[in-house]
């Protein structure tokens, strides 16, 4: 099942094209409201080869914030757990700054920082870090008594080994949050590039909008799912190797 997201993605692309297209053809709605098929394929051979490259340097980004995300997630997991002032605080200031919307936040990081990668990197994690640190603060918090109660007892049981006992009981619940964060991580770079960027998916998606060009966006959506999708499928080839298909 994990390996066939690809296909599982063709499939829901598809149909969502037809029932489109059903939609234009039983309300009679302009190629200008939604284009035909034919405009669809002249459109994508004329600039697949441009949105191909954008998506490829979007899916990097995702991908390297998507690990940032799981890094800054696991840390502040790590120290939220302490119950202590600075715990708390920084608990509660990881929390609170998922309160604010992206769009509010995004001028002043582009301000900032400019219009680079560092910017698109920070706006991806901040966007699929939440999900993340919700798990590990849960995980890391949550006590294993039957394991650390040896541990305890023999005056044995420090920090870093309570994390990697709670972190190795609740494994499941950690890989399958990294996993499902994998989409955020993409969504995130969209949007910081839609907000200001000047190249990768996100920046061709907002060109495209405000010439009011749906074949170039609707073509941009099936490379975004498809890059997405090929991800996932990696991910999850790494993440449960034991669920690897035999040759």
């Amino acid at each position: 099942m994990r390996h066939n997201r690809i296909i599982h993605f063709l499939i829901l692309y598809i149909s969502a094209l037809t029932i489109l297209f059903a939609i234009k053809h039983s309300l009679g709605l302009s190629n200008y409201v939604i284009p035909a098929f034919t405009e669809i394929m002249t459109t994508a051979n004329r600039i697949f080869p441009i949105y191909f490259r954008a998506t490829i340097e979007s899916m990097i980004i995702a991908i390297m914030g998507h690990m940032l995300s799981i890094i800054l997630a696991c840390l502040i997991g790590i120290l939220g757990r302490i119950n202590s002032f600075v715990g708390i605080i920084i608990k509660a200031g990881a929390y609170q700054v998922q309160s604010y919307p992206v769009v509010a936040i995004a001028p002043i990081i582009f301000i900032l920082m400019g219009d680079g990668l560092l910017p698109r990197l920070l706006i991806t994690s901040m966007i699929c870090y939440f999900p993340l640190l919700l798990t590990f603060v849960g995980v890391f918090t949550e006590p294993v008594p039957d394991i650390e109660h040896f541990y305890y007892v023999t005056n044995t049981l420090s920090w870093d080994l309570e994390i990697r006992i709670r972190a190795y009981e609740h494994q499941k619940k950690i890989l399958t949050v990294i996993e499902g964060s994998a989409t955020l991580a993409m969504v995130g770079t969209i949007v910081a590039e839609f907000l200001s960027a000047e190249s990768g998916i996100g920046y061709q998606i907002s060109i495209a909008l405000s010439q009011s060009d749906m074949a170039k966006v609707l073509i941009a959506l099936f490379l975004i799912g498809l890059f997405i999708s090929i991800y996932l499928t990696l991910l999850a080839w790494i993440l449960w190797p034991k669920k690897r298909p035999t040759p």
